[in-house]
C-alpha cells in the first residue's frame, strides 16, 4: 500500500461533518458559518503557544476543505457510504483486517481499483478528483489553465468642470504582456515543452503544514505554467512576460470625486492561455476651482454681500457652474454667514438627479473709505449708540 492510498483511506474514516458540528444534510452556509466560527475561535494568531487550538484549526480547516466544496461533498459522502456498507475495502463490519489492502474481500481489490481506476467512474477517478490525483496516481495530459491578466492601476488628473460634466481622457499604461519572442512559453522559439516533473503537470505542488493540514502552492518550477522548457527564452529569460505600452481611452463619468477609483472593465493586462485581461484602475484627481466647492453631491460658492444688502434685504445675482445665473432674494436682517439652497444646481449623482448648490453670504468689510462714505458709517454708528452689542457679553460671560 502506497502513503497516498494510505492517506485516502485514512480521510475516508473521517468524520468531517462532526468536525464542523454539523448535521449531514447541512446546508452550504450551516456549514460556512460552522467553518468561519471555529476558525475564528481557534486560529494559531489569536492563541499563540495553544497547540491544542492550533490542532483544532487544522481539522476545521482540512474538514472544511472537503466538505465546504460541493463536488468534493458528493464524492466524500459516496466515499463515506461505501466505507461505511463494506463496499469500500476496510470499511463496514469487515474492518481494515477484514479485507486489507493487498487482499480480496468480495472480489474487490483496493489496490486493483486505485491502479487501474476501477473503470470509468470508478475509485481511481473518485480519488483522483478528491485528493488531487490522477486515477491511481497517472496525471491526467498537462492542459495549462487559462489564467486572467493582472489588473492594472493609473491615475489621472482633470478639471473641476470635467469632474462635473464626465471626461474621455487618454491614458499612456506600461503593463506586463506576454513576451513577444515565445508567446508567453517561457521557451526558446523552435523547442518543445515537456510536463513539469515537479508538479507533474498540475501547476501546484502540495505544501504540508503540519499534521493532516495542507494547502496548495504555486510550483516554483513552472510557476503554474505546468509545462517547463529545457531551453529558456533568451528575451524574458523562461518567465514568459514582457512589458508593453499603450494607449487606451477612458471615460470618466460626471459627478466624480477627487479621489475617486473608477474601474475600466478588461483594459488591464491581458491574460494568459486564452483567460480574460484584468481591469483597469483609475485614481481620479480633481484640480481645485476658482469659484466653486463641493460637499458630497452639493457645489458651494461664496457670494460676497455688503452689510446693507443683509440690513435691507437685496436680490443678488450669482453664478452655476456651466448654466445661467440665479438670483438670492435676501430678506432684511439677513446674518452673515447664512446658506442659501439652489435646488439642482450641484453634481450630477449616480442615479441621474443632482445636487444643490449651496451659497454662503459673507460681508466684506471695505478696507478704504472715501470721505462720504466714512462720513455715513459714522452717523449709523452714533445712531445706535445706545444700543451697544455687548451690552450683555460680560454678563452672559459670567464676568
Amino acid at each position: 500500500m502506497s502513503d497516498t492510498d494510505g492517506m485516502r483511506a485514512d480521510w475516508a474514516q473521517k468524520d468531517f461533518y462532526a468536525v464542523l458540528g454539523v448535521k449531514k444534510d447541512a446546508s452550504t452556509d450551516e456549514i460556512k458559518k460552522a467553518y468561519r466560527r471555529l476558525a475564528r475561535a481557534n486560529h494559531p494568531d489569536t492563541h499563540p503557544g495553544d497547540t491544542a487550538k492550533h490542532d483544532t484549526f487544522k481539522k476545521v480547516a482540512e474538514a472544511y476543505d472537503v466538505v465546504g466544496d460541493p463536488a468534493k461533498r458528493a464524492k466524500y459522502d459516496e466515499m463515506r457510504r461505501l466505507y461505511a456498507s463494506g463496499g469500500y475495502p476496510g470499511g463496514g463490519a469487515g474492518g481494515f483486517g477484514g479485507g486489507g489492502f493487498g487482499g480480496q474481500q468480495g472480489g474487490v481489490n483496493l489496490e486493483d481499483l486505485l491502479r487501474d481506476g476501477g473503470g470509468a467512474g470508478g475509485f481511481g477517478d473518485m480519488f483522483g478528483d478528491l485528493f488531487g490525483g490522477g486515477g491511481g496516481g497517472r496525471r491526467r495530459t498537462a492542459r495549462p489553465r487559462p489564467t486572467k491578466g493582472s489588473d492594472v492601476e493609473t491615475s489621472a488628473t482633470i478639471s473641476f468642470t470635467d469632474a462635473m460634466d464626465g471626461v474621455t481622457v487618454s491614458l499612456r499604461l506600461s503593463s506586463e504582456t506576454a513576451c513577444t519572442t515565445c508567446g508567453g512559453s517561457g521557451g526558446k522559439p523552435g523547442t518543445r515543452p515537456h510536463i513539469c516533473t515537479t508538479c507533474e503537470g498540475a501547476g501546484f505542488v502540495v505544501a504540508s503544514m503540519g499534521g493532516s493540514f495542507s494547502v496548495n502552492e504555486t510550483c516554483p518550477a513552472c510557476g503554474g505554467r505546468q509545462l517547463v522548457y529545457d531551453d529558456p527564452c533568451p528575451a524574458c529569460r523562461g518567465t514568459g512576460r514582457g512589458t508593453s505600452a499603450r494607449t487606451i481611452q477612458a471615460r470618466i463619468p460626471a459627478g466624480v470625486k477627487d479621489g475617486q477609483r473608477i474601474r475600466v472593465r478588461g483594459k488591464g493586462a491581458p491574460g494568459e492561455n486564452g483567460g480574460p485581461p484584468g481591469d483597469l484602475f483609475v485614481a481620479v484627481k480633481v484640480s481645485p476651482h476658482r469659484v466653486f466647492g463641493r460637499k458630497d453631491d452639493n457645489l458651494t460658492i461664496d457670494v460676497p454681500v455688503s452689510f446693507d444688502e443683509l440690513a435691507l434685504g437685496a436680490e443678488v445675482r450669482i453664478p452655476t457652474l456651466g448654466g445661467s445665473p440665479v438670483t438670492l432674494r435676501l430678506p432684511a436682517g439677513t446674518p452673515n454667514g447664512r446658506t442659501f439652497r439652489v435646488r439642482g444646481k450641484g453634481a450630477k449623482k449616480a442615479d441621474g438627479s443632482y445636487g444643490d448648490l449651496l451659497a454662503t453670504v459673507e460681508v466684506q468689510v471695505p478696507a478704504v473709505l472715501d470721505a462720504a462714505t466714512r462720513a455715513a458709517i459714522e452717523a449709523y454708528r452714533d445712531a445706535t449708540a445706545s444700543k451697544p452689542l455687548r451690552a450683555n457679553l460680560f454678563e452672559q460671560a459670567g464676568a
